[in-house]
C-alpha cells in the first residue's frame, strides 16, 4: 500500500492505494502542519484498518511538508512536487489524458497536465484564505461551514450589479444577470447572508475567469476543480454560468477535495 498526504495551510489530507483500489480517505483540521500530520495519519490507519507493515511508502506533498525531515513510523517517507501531484491526481480522479487542473485551496494553483507531466501555468492568490479573511471581517464570522451556510440563504440581486441594471437592451453573448461589478450594488438593505453568498460568488467568479484565460492560452477545453472548495455548491453553479458563456467543459471528480493527496500517492517512487 502507499499513502499519499497532502499537507495544506489548514488542513491535511490523506489518501491510500493498495493495488489500484482507494481507501477511504479523510482530512484534518490543525494550524501546525506536524501535528496535523500524524493526527491525519493516526486517524486513517485506525479507521481503514491498516497495519504498518503493510504500507510500502509513503508520499507528502504541499507547504507543509517542509516541516517533515524524517521517515514516519519508520515508513519510507518521499516528497512530491506540490504541482506535479496536482496534474497527476487531477488526471487520475477525472480520467483525462490531458486537462488545466483548478486546484482551488487557501489561494489557487492553475496546472497543465498531460500524461506523466505537469506545468505549473499560474494560478491567483484568491481562495479559501480570501473567504474566511473577509467574512471576519465584514460579519464576524470565522467557520467556513458557517459561511456557506449563511450564504444558502443570501440573495446576490441586494449584493452585485448585473448587466440589467446598467443595460436596457440584450447584450450579446451575455445573458442579463451576468456580473457586472462584484459588490457594486451592496445595498443598505443587505443582510449578512446576502453578503457571504457575494463573498463566495466573488471569489469564486474570479477563479473560473482565470481559469478560462488559461484555457485559451494552452487549446484545452477541460477544466478539472479540486480542492476544498471544489464541493461548495456555489463553484458549482458559478462554473455552470461559465460554462453557458464560454462552453468551458468543467469536471469536479469524487474525491476532488483529495486530488493532490492522490497525485502524490501515483507518484513513482524515483520521481
Amino acid at each position: 500500500m502507499v499513502i499519499g498526504i497532502d499537507i495544506g495551510g489548514s488542513t491535511t489530507k490523506i489518501i491510500g492505494q493498495d493495488g489500484g483500489r482507494l481507501k477511504r480517505p479523510l482530512f484534518v483540521r490543525a494550524t501546525d502542519p506536524v501535528a496535523s500530520l500524524f493526527g491525519a495519519f493516526g486517524k486513517f490507519v485506525d479507521e481503514n484498518g491498516i497495519a504498518l507493515p503493510d504500507i510500502e511508502r509513503i508520499m507528502i506533498t504541499g507547504v507543509g511538508s517542509s516541516y517533515i525531515t524524517r521517515p514516519i513510523y519508520g515508513i519510507s517517507t518521499r516528497k512530491v512536487a506540490e504541482f506535479a501531484a496536482i496534474g497527476l491526481g487531477g488526471l487520475a480522479l477525472s480520467g483525462l489524458n490531458e486537462a488545466v487542473i483548478v486546484s482551488m485551496g487557501t489561494g489557487t494553483a492553475i496546472v497543465r497536465a498531460s500524461g506523466g507531466t505537469a506545468v505549473h501555468i499560474g494560478g491567483t492568490g484568491i481562495g479559501g484564505g480570501t473567504i474566511l479573511g473577509l467574512a471576519s471581517r465584514m460579519l464576524n464570522v470565522h467557520h467556513i461551514e458557517t459561511i456557506t451556510e449563511m450564504a444558502s440563504r443570501g440573495d446576490l440581486h441586494n449584493v452585485d450589479l448585473t448587466v440589467s441594471d446598467i443595460f436596457s437592451d440584450v447584450m450579446e453573448g451575455l445573458s442579463p444577470d451576468t456580473t457586472a461589478s462584484n459588490f457594486g450594488k451592496l445595498s443598505d438593505m443587505a443582510s449578512h447572508n446576502d453578503i457571504a453568498l457575494g463573498i463566495l460568488n466573488m471569489v469564486f467568479q474570479s477563479i473560473g475567469m482565470t481559469a478560462r484565460f488559461a484555457l485559451i492560452n494552452h487549446s484545452i477545453n477541460d477544466l478539472v476543480l479540486t480542492g476544498n472548495l471544489s464541493k461548495f455548491s456555489v463553484c458549482r453553479e458559478v462554473f455552470e454560468n461559465l460554462n453557458k458563456l464560454f462552453q468551458i467543459n468543467f469536471i469536479i471528480p469524487k474525491f476532488s477535495e483529495f486530488a493532490t493527496a492522490l497525485g502524490a500517492a501515483l507518484t513513482p517512487e524515483d520521481n
